[in-house]
């Protein structure tokens, strides 16, 4: 019996070493659904061209999106920028699941998203490819150096999960500055064609938020912050913020300063576990 109507995850980017398959694997097995999308940046051929890490768990995370659409339910897979060769096969059905460029989703409540990874919206992305891939390399690193902390911390006995990237957004005027007009230009996107909104990926910074009356919503990545979106049946879109077997609150925002689980940009409140859309 599914447990949620519908999953969306994006930036998963299987082939890395920085993919957290594990988490991943318990997130599905906890969360049957009627519907998977896969919105991009599923499986990371960037990295891989330089090296390959694929790990058992990878391997599982494939099967158990494989065996939800041999058992009937939907699996719909958008390529990213990460995944661009597989755009090739829009419009083609591999083992059951439907490769796509995008999508209409109608909610459960009758709301209707454009589902769409997001890397149109980047003008880095489409204009300055070798910036896009520089900054790949800069997003990575900060990736490994959070593996080392996180580890420390642990050691430390220091609970709860710190994301250096999430800390360095948040801290970065000028990443800032590039998360509000991608996500303006993803609602106007989704204005233009008469939708309720737009549930997108490509940015790893995890959002359910009202803009100009339509709904942004990304669904953030499996990198670093161990997010999804999920629908419930009365059409309820809810943040999933994912680690260690079970979902971690998002610390309240006592001090300006302080690390935060998932980054969150001025303009929202933090503070609840998940956060939910009608």
């Amino acid at each position: 019996m599914p447990k949620v109507r519908s999953v969306f995850l994006s930036d998963i980017h299987l082939g890395t070493r920085a993919c957290q398959a594990d988490r991943l694997i318990d997130f599905l097995r906890e969360h049957p659904a009627e519907q998977t999308y896969l919105v991009g940046d599923i499986i990371d051929f960037w990295a891989m061209s330089r090296s390959i890490s694929w790990s058992p768990a990878q391997n599982t995370v494939v099967q158990k999106l494989l065996r939800r659409a041999r058992h009937g339910d939907r699996v719909v897979f958008i390529p990213g920028n990460h995944d661009e060769a597989l755009r090739d096969y829009c419009g083609v059905v591999f083992g059951d699941v439907e490769v796509v460029d995008e999508i209409i989703h109608q909610t459960a409540d009758g709301r209707r998203f454009l589902l769409i990874h997001g890397d149109q919206f980047d003008q880095v992305t489409r204009h300055h490819r070798w910036v896009a891939v520089l900054g790949d390399k800069a997003y990575e690193t900060l990736v490994r150096i959070n593996v080392w902390l996180s580890w420390g911390r642990r050691k430390l006995g220091i609970s709860g999960y710190w994301s250096l990237a999430g800390y360095a957004k948040r801290k970065v005027k000028t990443a800032l500055n590039f998360i509000f007009d991608f996500e303006e230009s993803a609602i106007h996107h989704a204005r233009e064609r008469g939708l309720d909104g737009v549930i997108c990926g490509h940015i790893h910074w995890a959002q359910i938020r009202d803009i100009g009356g339509l709904t942004y919503v990304n669904c953030g990545d499996w990198v670093d912050s161990c997010t999804a979106i999920v629908e419930h049946f009365d059409g309820r879109l809810e943040l999933v913020v994912w680690g260690a077997g079970r979902p971690l609150a998002q610390p309240a925002a006592a001090d300006d300063d302080a690390p935060q689980a998932i980054p969150s940009p001025a303009a929202e409140p933090a503070g609840v576990a998940m956060k939910a859309s009608r």
